[in-house]
């Protein structure tokens, strides 16, 4: 089947495209027979891939590093590599795409539609377990697909609703605002999600249910969908958490209030070591910075305040332990994350990637920027990083937004 291109990627021209290039089918197979048969793949070899490959000469990384394209996507946004090494990127739109290597040569050369049947809302949170099982987490449901690496090339993969729509947040709650998803597995086999509050502040009238509900926190289940608590209180919008694979510590991203002036309050880098901990926000805005809005309100006892304080307004989104063995020492184990890039600055900061190298202790020891150029001199954003993954041979991908693309970061000693 010949790739669609990204102008053809609605729900009626995927299907009448791939109806159109199967000639020898068209005859006796139906619009539904055809599109239960494969998943549709995405052109990569286009004038927006020449673009983007042009664009990464912008990029500046230590020595020894390189940046190369991976692969296009649409609105490539959350990332998650399965345990065959198939990269699965989620989006803020209706659609997911599975991304293989097929000849291992450091770009995906077969990239698709992944159950392009299923009707999804703002699938982001990707997360497999050790039975090789893919979970996605959308704005108000929870899915599994059991076998989502054997059956990327099917239309309609195996899936099962583990929280049905309306189930995992109370529906009147949904809203436009901070509503992407991210999930991981923990190291205790439980399915863990992050839920960003849908205000800039919240309303004193809505943090009963919120506290309730993990509404601007993190909720752990099993993964049968079974047992549900609030693990994490306090956050604002996480859209980037990783364990530890050192000591099993839960370590997030948390994007801080708005409104409140161009340098403050910072983004954050947290670090939960105990179920139940409480960080913060809506009396902290980012870092020890007090809302106007809880100025007079006693906060919680116990408060953890953040391991790292980043930039204000930087966006401060997906973020990933290292655990491959191609980069240097000082990377091993330590965490990259992606900074989106501020909106309402008066001079835009962020569209670059961090790393944060710890301690002996496990807390954090050094903030630094590993790769920026996103950002043209004059403030504006060619493109826009979001979340990063670590490959099975060590290099790192980074997704972006703004384009559309997947983007590979190595090392080669010089």
């Amino acid at each position: 089947m010949r790739a669609i291109a990204f102008s053809t990627l609605t729900a009626a021209s995927i299907l009448s495209s791939a109806f159109a290039i199967a000639p020898a089918r068209a005859a006796s197979a139906s619009l539904t027979q055809l599109a239960q048969s494969e998943a549709p793949a995405i052109a990569q070899n286009n004038a927006a891939a020449d673009r983007a490959r042009a664009s990464l000469q912008k990029i500046k990384l230590p020595q020894g590093f390189s940046i190369q394209l991976y692969a296009m996507a649409p609105d490539a946004r959350s990332l998650m590599v399965g345990p065959n090494g198939t990269v699965f990127v989620g989006t803020t739109d209706d659609k997911l795409y599975a991304l293989r290597d097929s000849k291992g040569v450091g770009r995906a050369d077969d990239v698709r539609l992944f159950a392009p049947q299923v009707r999804f809302r703002i699938p982001h949170g990707l997360c497999f377990d050790k039975d090789g099982a893919l979970y996605v987490v959308e704005q108000n449901r929870v899915q599994m697909f059991p076998n989502a690496e054997a059956s990327v090339g099917s239309a309609t993969p195996d899936m099962r609703v583990l929280v049905e729509h309306g189930k995992l947040i109370p529906v009147s709650e949904e809203s436009g605002n901070h509503t992407t998803r991210m999930c991981r597995v923990g190291p205790d086999g439980k399915l863990y999600i992050s839920f960003g509050q849908p205000y800039n502040v919240p309303p004193a009238d809505k943090v009963k249910l919120y506290d309730e509900t993990g509404i601007g926190g993190v909720i752990r289940m099993n993964r049968d969908g079974s047992a549900r608590e609030v693990f994490t209180r306090g956050i604002r919008n996480s859209v980037g958490m990783d364990f530890n694979p050192k000591d099993g510590t839960l370590w997030f991203t948390d994007n801080q209030v708005d409104g409140m002036g161009d340098d403050i309050p910072p983004g954050e880098l947290n670090r939960q070591t105990a179920p139940g901990q409480h960080f913060g926000f809506p009396w902290y805005g980012g870092g020890k910075v007090r809302t106007g809005d809880y100025a007079r309100s006693e906060p919680p006892k116990s408060v953890i305040f953040p391991q790292v304080e980043m930039d204000a307004h930087a966006a401060d989104l997906g973020m990933t332990f290292y655990t491959g063995t191609m980069f240097p020492e000082r990377y091993r184990n330590a965490i990259f994350s992606a900074q989106h890039g501020s909106w309402n600055r008066s001079v835009s900061i962020g569209a670059r990637v961090m790393v944060t190298t710890l301690k002996s202790d496990q807390t954090a020891d050094r903030t630094e920027i590993f790769a920026q150029g996103w950002r043209d001199p004059n403030g504006a954003y060619w493109g826009r990083p979001v979340d990063v993954a670590v490959l099975k041979d060590g290099s790192l991908l980074v997704s972006d937004d703004r384009i559309g693309a997947v983007y590979r970061i190595t090392y080669a000693a010089k």
